[in-house]
């Protein structure tokens, strides 16, 4: 990695690239610092660390702990992401969508992408208005009296801070379309990326601290990171894992000239969907917390459905069985959005190829199905499992719970496999400038 690096700053438009990345992420950096007025930071912060232990928390987690700070960021690329997600899915309940995305070409690409945008300004303001509800009805107790988190009321703030939420949740997604376009690799993915790992020193910082304090053993601290580089090294060889399909082409006569005979395989990806099943997960599992949060409940909330905050919380095995049901599932959905057997087996037919041993057709489409469907549940069950097992662990762990380091397998995932994406897009732009062609 840090040889691709370093042979990419050597070239000019590639160093151009990088600088135009670091640059988007250090005014992302310099935005999540910034935070919205009319709000009382301190007890904002207060109070979300009673929170840390819930949905609440993970999503503060996703945002770069700028959730917590109220910042103009604190929605983070989340309202995009769900908007993406939103997309995904009428693409194929509604028809017309699907002709645009599959014949529109460019055109329907960028129409796609417009409604994207106008849904992510309309996500972007629910979620606002559900986060100025949480911080309206929310108080932190400070000498037996119960302050208000908001510096002043009425309907001149409420509409500053639900706008400027909404406002840092666009630029957020301006920003990320500028790396894509300008940048190196998947802008989204990047910003994502720099939110999870900027939590990263004051976590360390944290680790060492109670070690100091003698809250926790630095044996269990070092077991803890043994274990974080192993979940790192098998992200790695699950993400560069494939299952490959052997493809025979028959030979065939044109003119004078004699075309296929050649062998080759059909590459079939251990973990086909990425990260994408955590996302969808994570966002249905944080809908509930978002919807009470609209109303003002909180898991310190008295009555039913602040007790069920309390069960439902991001350190419960019941939230872990929900969050593992939920990524098997969007695991086989996404699967089967990107990989289409029957259109495999009849591009195949058309071209003269066939899988040895299969007859062209209905049954070559029926293997590739149950190969796909043995390989999906392997990368569901590796996925599940990266990201159940730290939930689990600090469930019965009083060491995880006071290590000071938060124990995310998402965030683990998709730092990994943000890093090895941004790593192969370095290695294709080189590949194309070191390209010698036939004239060479």
């Amino acid at each position: 990695m840090l040889e691709t690096l370093r042979n990419a700053w050597k070239l000019v438009d590639l160093r151009r690239k990088i600088i135009f990345t670091l640059f988007i992420l250090l005014m992302y950096r310099v935005g999540n610092a910034v935070p919205v007025p009319y709000i009382d930071v301190t007890l904002l912060q207060a109070h979300f660390a009673s929170l840390q232990n819930t949905v609440l928390g993970l999503m503060n987690v996703m945002s770069g702990g700028a959730f917590s700070r109220a910042t103009i960021f604190a929605l983070s690329i989340q309202p995009y992401i769900n908007a993406s997600i939103i997309m995904q899915l009428l693409t194929i309940a509604i028809p017309a969508l699907e002709r645009l995305q599959r014949d529109g070409g460019e055109e329907g690409k960028k129409k796609i992408a417009a409604i994207t945008r106008y849904a992510t300004v309309g996500i972007g303001l629910i979620q606002g208005f559900a986060f100025y509800i949480l911080i309206r009805n929310g108080y932190q107790t400070t000498g037996g009296t119960q302050v208000s988190l908001l510096t002043s009321t009425g309907i001149w703030p409420a509409i500053v801070i639900i706008l400027t939420f909404t406002a840092g949740s666009a630029l957020m997604m301006w920003l990320g379309e500028q790396i894509t376009e300008f940048g190196i690799g998947n802008g989204v993915s990047i910003l994502l990326f720099a939110s999870i790992i900027s939590r990263f020193p004051p976590g360390v910082v944290g680790m060492f601290n109670n070690v100091a304090a003698g809250k926790t053993s630095w044996y269990a601290v070092v077991l803890m990171l043994l274990g974080g580089l192993a979940i790192i090294v098998l992200i790695v060889l699950v993400n560069t894992a494939e299952r490959r399909i052997p493809i025979q082409y028959s030979k065939r006569v044109v003119g004078r000239k004699l075309y296929g005979g050649q062998s080759t395989h059909l590459p079939m990806k251990v973990n086909m969907s990425g990260v994408m099943p955590i996302i969808f997960a994570q966002t249905l599992t944080s809908l509930p917390a978002t919807l009470l949060m609209m109303f003002g409940v909180s898991n310190t909330s008295p009555g039913f459905w602040g007790g069920f905050l309390r069960v439902y919380n991001s350190n419960t095995i019941t939230y872990a069985a929900i969050y593992m049901l939920l990524i098997v599932g969007f695991s086989y959905f996404y699967a089967t959005i990107q990989f289409n057997p029957i259109e495999i087996a009849n591009n195949l037919k058309k071209n003269g190829g066939f899988i040895p041993g299969y007859r062209p057709g209905r049954p070559t489409s029926d293997f590739i199905k149950r190969v796909l469907n043995k390989v999906t549940l392997f990368g569901a069950v590796y996925l599940g499992i990266i990201a159940v097992v730290p939930i689990v662990i600090t469930v019965f762990s009083v060491t995880a719970k006071n290590s000071g380091v938060s124990l995310g397998g998402t965030s683990i995932i998709i730092v990994v496999g943000v890093a090895l994406e941004t790593v192969r897009a370095l290695e294709s732009e080189m590949l194309m400038r070191h390209y010698k062609g036939f004239l060479e």
